[in-house]
């Protein structure tokens, strides 16, 4: 099994659970009120080390109890964070999450996240044996992206990105990374289209999530790896599941269809738990 490094976002979620979402301008009662911990990075790095992968978290957090909050999360979900830069006078990512009627919106905060650095990335990666895989998302500087994925095509090492949330990005860097994960309205914000127009021109590299219709790449032809039916009771963090359960199969050797069968059954079992990382399956619950 290779190493896994994930390269991003480390947060608080503050969840609010109501009947529905208030319209513009709108006050309503929310039913229950909880944090948890989140950010993309630091989900897909839960998510990855749950299965049994050696996972290493790189990033920022910021000088205050949310800080101590999220590291404590990843030691005890056994991410190593000799990586996680401290950063003082700020503080640390939050995101504001509602949930009604079985689906969420979400504002996130990005405060540390904003402030991981070209410099601290080049260490990582410069330490990085060439075999390693790397996790990206977009809540970090687009600028740290766009070297991260630069760097990792020049070394020779895997890189998974999962363009979420969007940010617009030079097609160019696409052809340098090994996947992509976009989902149907990522692809649209990316192409301008739907995803069935484009997705040949990157075969058994671009993969769309479709939600409940599970996984879709190209290789020859379309393929669409199924989901499986799940009772749901918050889908906060199936996709960031789904990819650091993408990353272990790989680094398993896994090939791309057995990946994808093995990211979906994650993704699957996760949205039983509330919060992000709160459904996020162990390898016992997956076998």
């Amino acid at each position: 099994m290779r190493d896994i490094y994930v390269i991003g976002s480390m947060s608080v979620d503050l969840v609010t659970q109501a009947s529905r979402l208030p319209k513009k301008g709108e006050t309503i009662l929310g039913e229950s009120f909880f944090m948890t911990n989140g950010g993309k990075g630091a989900n897909q790095a839960v998510s990855a080390a749950r299965l049994g992968a050696c996972v290493h978290m790189v990033g920022c957090v910021g000088d205050d109890r949310f800080a101590e909050m999220i590291l404590s999360n990843l030691k005890n979900n056994n991410v190593n964070v000799d990586n996680v830069e401290p950063i003082t006078h700020c503080a640390s990512g939050t995101a504001h999450i509602t949930l009604a009627d079985h689906d969420n919106s979400i504002i996130v905060v990005p405060s540390a996240n904003g402030k991981v650095t070209v410099e601290l990335v080049d260490k990582v990666i410069s330490e990085m044996a060439t075999d390693s895989i790397i996790l990206l998302q977009n809540e970090i500087p687009k600028d740290v992206i766009e070297h991260i994925i630069e760097a990792a095509y020049e070394k020779g090492i895997t890189t998974i990105y999962n363009p979420a949330p969007f940010i617009a990005m030079d097609k160019g860097l696409l052809s340098k990374v090994s996947y992509f994960t976009p989902n149907e309205t990522e692809v649209k914000d990316m192409f301008g289209e739907g995803f069935e127009n484009v997705i040949a021109e990157y075969p058994k590299q671009m993969i769309v999530t479709l939600g409940d219709k599970g996984a879709t790449y190209f290789d020859d032809k379309l393929i669409n790896i199924p989901s499986i039916k799940a009772e749901v009771v918050d889908t906060t963090g199936a996709g960031d599941t789904f990819n650091g359960a993408l990353a272990v199969a790989l680094s398993e050797d896994m090939n791309l269809g057995e990946a994808l069968q093995f990211a979906n059954r994650a993704a699957s079992i996760s949205v039983g738990g509330l919060g992000a990382q709160g459904g996020m399956p162990y390898r016992k619950d997956m076998e």
